[in-house]
């Protein structure tokens, strides 16, 4: 049943058939309507051409060769920023496309005079739905419309409306002429006509099919799956920006391992992430079940975060235990593989065209996924150290990672004792001085007191005043930490910053030591 359309949206069909052309909710909004769902967006189509849409909305805009116009609209979206000025409904005119040269878009889009020819271009059935909202008034003035030059598409195709049509006494008909909305009810992802021919048309109709797979728990319909293998390889003529776009929301679907492990199935996973396969069929060592590849995949299932970063963290923390596994059997060592495995990273999310934001968050998740926490063994020191190597402000995500490796390696326990008391001391060390900016003194106070000239120097001295203090917090007083100012004072500015990075190493050794005998490395 359709539930209620949002007045921004009849708004605009009401002013395009009151203008006398035929208008439609269309694609993926008309198939999350028909689920239940609240659709992230909403689309129309219509008869009428770009120039006389526009003409009707004037905060409007039209940047594209498609024929797409859009129309700025007070904020109703469910997943906009709550400070937004305006969402975007598209309105696009209905279109035939001809032949795709470049397997990527189509060589000429021309607009057609039918919503028939319009849903026959689409990918899959379950976006070829159309949605017209009935409103008694426009009966009364058919008669006037009916003349009108803006009105395109009046006269369709009676076949399409007789082939599939549900009309509702609320004022709604449903235009299917594909049996998209029965394969929504039977959950099957098909495309539009003979799959080949829109796999050959748009190889990232491909990677689409996956992540409707993933995101709507649909199963591909068999001759569908078959294209996808076969034409697998077409994939490579598609722009990284798009496929990162599709992978993106792949992973931050309902189902995101289901939909990387289809990937693999098929054939795509080694046009996006080769390295991945890497780790199909190589077991680990006695601390794991599963191969490389299923615990990596099983991590992605589990990982309690929502966030992008988090997710593909917990999908690419083992990317290089591969290159270096060491040794067979239950004693086989991946010494090193979250250092290696953060540079790894970095060149998987550069080459798919990340945000160098998203890069380096995972990168630091990655390369710090294997800190080590005993609460016998381990001092607060060494907690504030790790604070002020990832950031307190992704410490929830690192243990969020923690987590979907845990539970990614088969134990039943996502939250151990172990893990538990290392949040209470995170929690508990929170207020302790892990950056320059929390100590109790500045550079000011030292050129003040100490009669220090401004420069350099100051700077150094502040880093050496931290790692003392990382080290012990019952330091970060202004009176101790003048006294350990005063002492530093005569010292170069080479020699301060040596010291500072010394006590730093020194410490991070003491860590790695840690991490070492966990794993039987030396």
């Amino acid at each position: 049943m359709i539930e209620k359309i949002p007045q921004q949206v009849s708004d605009i069909l009401t002013a395009i058939q009151e203008a006398g052309s035929k208008s439609y909710i269309v694609g993926g909004c008309v198939r999350d309507l028909i689920l239940g769902r609240v659709p992230k967006d909403w689309d129309i189509t219509t008869g009428a051409k770009p120039k006389d849409v526009q003409k009707l909305f004037s905060d409007s805009f039209y940047e594209n060769e498609f024929g797409t116009v859009g129309v700025k609209v007070k904020p109703f979206l469910p997943n906009g920023k709550a400070d937004r000025e305006h969402d975007v409904i598209e309105i696009t005119t209905f279109r035939i496309e001809s032949k795709y040269s470049d397997k990527r878009r189509p060589d000429q889009v021309k607009f057609a005079k039918t919503l028939a020819e319009d849903l026959a271009r689409r990918d899959f059935t379950i976006n070829a739905i159309a949605l017209e909202i009935r409103n008694p008034h426009f009966a009364k003035e058919s008669a006037r419309r009916a003349k009108s030059p803006l009105r395109q598409g009046l006269n369709e195709a009676s076949e399409i409306r007789n082939k599939s049509k549900i009309q509702n006494a609320t004022g709604y008909e449903i235009i299917d002429p594909y049996e998209g909305e029965k394969d929504i009810r039977t959950k099957i992802i098909r495309t539009v006509g003979d799959p080949q021919q829109r796999f050959d048309e748009d190889a990232l109709r491909m990677m689409r099919a996956v992540r409707f797979y993933a995101e709507l728990g649909f199963s591909i319909e068999e001759k569908t799956l078959d294209a996808i293998r076969k034409y697998s390889k077409n994939l490579e003529s598609i722009a990284q920006e798009r496929i990162k776009d599709e992978f993106s929301k792949i992973i931050l679907s309902k189902h995101p391992s289901e939909g990387i492990d289809m990937l693999q199935q098929t054939r795509l996973l080694p046009y996006i992430i080769p390295e991945l396969e890497k780790g199909i069929g190589m077991k680990q060592n006695r601390h794991h079940i599963y191969t490389i590849y299923q615990h990596s995949i099983l991590s992605l299932k589990f990982c309690p975060s929502e966030k992008l970063e988090t997710r593909l963290a917990a999908l690419f923390h083992d990317i290089a235990k591969p290159q270096t596994k060491r040794g067979y059997g239950l004693y086989a060592t991946f010494y090193n593989h979250d250092q290696v495995g953060a540079r790894v990273v970095e060149k998987i999310l550069r080459r798919l065209t990340f945000s160098n934001e998203i890069v380096q968050k995972v990168k630091l998740l990655v390369n710090n996924h294997m800190f080590y926490y005993n609460p016998d063994e381990v001092k607060e020191s060494s907690v504030r150290r790790l604070i002020q190597k990832v950031g307190f402000q992704n410490i929830g995500d690192l243990l969020d990672l923690r987590i979907s490796d845990r539970l990614g390696s088969g134990v039943p326990k996502a939250k151990p004792y172990k893990l538990r008391h290392l949040e209470y001391v995170i929690d508990k060390v929170s207020q302790d001085a892990v950056s320059v900016k929390m100590l109790k003194i500045n550079g000011n106070d030292l050129m003040v007191k100490l009669k220090l000239e401004p420069g350099p120097k100051i700077g150094a001295i502040l880093d050496v005043l931290l790692a003392e203090v990382i080290e012990d917090a019952g330091k970060n007083n202004p009176e101790k930490l003048l006294m350990l100012a005063e002492e530093l004072k005569e010292e170069d500015l080479k020699k301060l910053r040596q010291l500072a990075k010394e006590k730093i190493e020194e410490r991070k050794e003491e860590d790695d030591q840690e991490i070492k005998k966990k794993h039987w490395v030396k």
